[in-house]
């Protein structure tokens, strides 16, 4: 199983970024994917989660409304749409999938915002 982040970035307050994860070596369709992000000395924390066919998501309350998660099956993609960044969302954005009952994370993008 291999997770990989990109699209990671510098950005000012109010801009967008789009983050991409790209899976391999599962069946991608079946499982649930979600993206945490961490701030050194702080816990990680779930962002956002999609179900496998991507009828379902679920949002930390923080983003709600900023961020969209979604997927592409055939693609082995998912993707997390950022608009509005904050300040508070500067983090390391990372990529998980539960997989045959063993967690799996990716290498993590960075987000910075600043001014």
């Amino acid at each position: 199983v291999q997770l990989v982040e990109s699209g990671g970035d510098l950005v000012q307050p109010g801009g967008s970024l789009r983050l991409s994860c790209a899976a391999s070596g599962f069946a991608f369709s079946s499982y649930g994917m979600t993206w945490y992000r961490q701030v050194p000395g702080k816990d990680r924390e779930l962002v956002a989660t999609i179900s496998s066919a991507g009828g379902l998501t679920n949002y930390a309350d923080s983003v709600k409304g900023r961020f969209t998660i979604s997927r592409d099956n055939a693609k082995q993609m998912v993707y997390l749409q950022m608009n509005s960044l904050k300040f508070e969302d500067t983090a390391v954005y990372y990529c998980y999938t539960l997989y045959d009952m063993r967690e799996y994370w990716g290498q993590g993008t960075q987000v910075s915002v600043s001014s």
